[in-house]
């Protein structure tokens, strides 16, 4: 068999970081984890390629190339997605599609010739062995949950490396809490299952026998969801193997507020290399936590607690959600103010939508609320549901929002922020490269020469070499993202104006 892999087009949002990746020479923030192990449970002997269209174009050529078609991704990647199935149709080639996206949505997508929904651990062996026996069915789902004690290491040699930011790894699958918007308790489970600590140096020395220096993502949606063993067996010998290795890497995960109550889990995961944490903070407002089940961030102060895992060395990013039914009127100027206050640079504000098969859109669809299904980027001015608040109120908070987090003065003074109270870890943080050079030139010439923040660049340049040098390539790397997010704000705002304009006229 010959097998191809294709996994969409992101289109330009927050979490491309389109723009930023310029100045270092990279194309997209992360490989395809999930069709990268879908590689390595196939057949060793089938030929196997990877197309990746955030790197590469998927050409006709590979199309009468393959025999089947492989396709995954998520929901924001359902357009492209769909036209990659229409070129498939075109070509007569036969297609297989699992991932989130079907999984959850698998009924807008029939002409697909299989579908292997949920964990392919289980279902793509059952699919494989049918194949071969001539009798393969149309989907192939499960109730049940993998060992992922047993997943194989991820096809690596199918990427090119050089092209990603990071490289991403996975841990754990599942999490404890079951928030009324997410999706990963429908997905993964509640009881987190994880990896040995042997299958977690084995993938981690894998990366590192193929060159890969710079920084690799935790994917897991709950890093800490055990954390028991985390401290007494995967941090642990995460920490002595970079210390063998002389640092090669720096670690991103994603972790709930709780980390915050754990100085000891903090601790080690700065030890280990742990550099940044991704934290759902959603909003301030107490009865809104409430609304939406955050029961771990509720009675908790959340400003100190985000001060808090600042000063163990790690770096927080922070989601944050308006539109819940219990939102004030006021909660636009409070979300400022926390976010401002919070010194988190890198803040994704997005509007609340109902993604499927959530008890968010249950409860919507029982309230015969929804409108639609939803983009999949919540920072994109759409809202698939009506709204409790006023919907112009709704959309004129969510722009001074973003006008205000994201524009220089705001944008530069949270940088300051963060580098003023951050207790960076004591190993070394920054190496020197030919990309990282570049970067710093262009942020010369775009931020500090043509681009409207320059005399806040260049504020913030003399600020940090004088007062924390050490935090200098890390103050430049937040200039950049900067710039990535007002480009992407000012083109939703352009879009969304010019739709008044459209709909005042007709």
């Amino acid at each position: 068999m010959k097998i191809l892999l294709v996994y969409p087009e992101f289109p330009d949002t927050f979490w491309s970081f389109k723009h930023a990746l310029k100045f270092i020479f990279k194309k997209a923030g992360s490989p395809p984890l999930g069709l990268l192990t879908v590689a390595a449970i196939l057949p060793d002997e089938w030929e196997k390629k990877l197309i990746d269209m955030n790197i590469n174009r998927l050409n006709d050529v590979d199309l009468r190339w393959a025999d089947f078609v492989f396709v995954s991704g998520i929901a924001i990647q359902k357009e492209s997605a769909k036209k990659v199935i229409g070129r498939c149709k075109a070509a007569g080639v036969k297609i297989v599609a699992g991932g989130p996206l079907f999984t959850t949505g698998y009924q807008e997508f029939m002409e697909i010739d299989h579908f292997i929904l949920n964990e392919a651990e289980i279902t793509l062996p059952i699919f494989l062995k049918d194949l071969k026996n001539g009798c393969a069915r149309h989907m192939y789902t499960t109730d049940r949950w993998a060992d992922i004690k047993k997943t194989p290491l991820p096809r690596w040699e199918l990427i090119n490396m050089k092209r990603y930011a990071s490289i991403n790894i996975q841990y754990s699958r599942g999490c404890p809490f079951h928030c009324e918007f997410c999706d990963i308790a429908l997905l993964c489970g509640r009881v987190p299952r994880t990896k040995d600590k042997m299958q977690v140096l084995r993938e981690l020395e894998s990366l590192y026998a193929l060159g890969w220096r710079e920084s690799v993502f935790f994917v897991d949606d709950n890093f800490i969801a055990n954390k028991k063993k985390l401290k007494n067996e995967i941090l642990p010998a995460i920490a002595e193997w970079m210390e063998r290795k002389k640092h090669p890497f720096s670690f991103i995960t994603q972790a709930s507020i709780e980390l915050a109550d754990d100085e000891e889990l903090m601790k080690l995961m700065a030890k280990a290399g742990f550099v940044t944490v991704f934290i759902g903070i959603e909003t301030p407002h107490e009865m809104s936590l409430a609304e939406c089940s955050k029961v771990q961030n509720m009675n908790r102060d959340l400003l100190a607690c985000v001060k808090k895992i600042q000063k163990f060395g790690l770096q927080v990013q922070g989601g944050f959600i308006v539109g819940f039914d219990n939102d004030p009127p006021t909660i636009f100027d409070s979300q400022i103010k926390f976010i401002q206050k919070s010194g988190i640079v890198i803040a994704m504000v997005g509007l609340l939508n109902a993604l499927p098969k959530t008890r968010l859109y249950q409860r919507l669809e029982k309230e015969n609320r929804l409108l639609k299904d939803s983009t999949g980027d919540n920072t994109d001015f759409s809202i698939n549901f009506i709204p409790k608040m006023n919907y112009d109120l709704l959309i004129s908070g969510y722009k001074k929002i973003l006008n205000t987090v994201y524009s220089p003065k705001y944008y530069y003074e949270r940088v300051k922020t963060f580098l003023r109270e951050y207790v960076y870890p004591q190993k070394r943080m920054f190496q020197l490269s030919f990309n990282n050079l570049c970067a710093f030139l262009k942020s010369i010439l775009f931020l500090g020469i043509i681009g409207q923040e320059r005399v806040h660049y260049w504020r913030l340049v003399f600020w940090t070499v004088f007062r924390r040098p050490r935090l200098f390539p890390l103050a430049l790397t937040f200039a950049i993202y900067g710039f990535h997010f007002r480009k992407i704000f000012e083109k939703y705002t352009q879009f969304v104006q010019l739709t008044d304009i459209r709909q005042k006229k007709a």
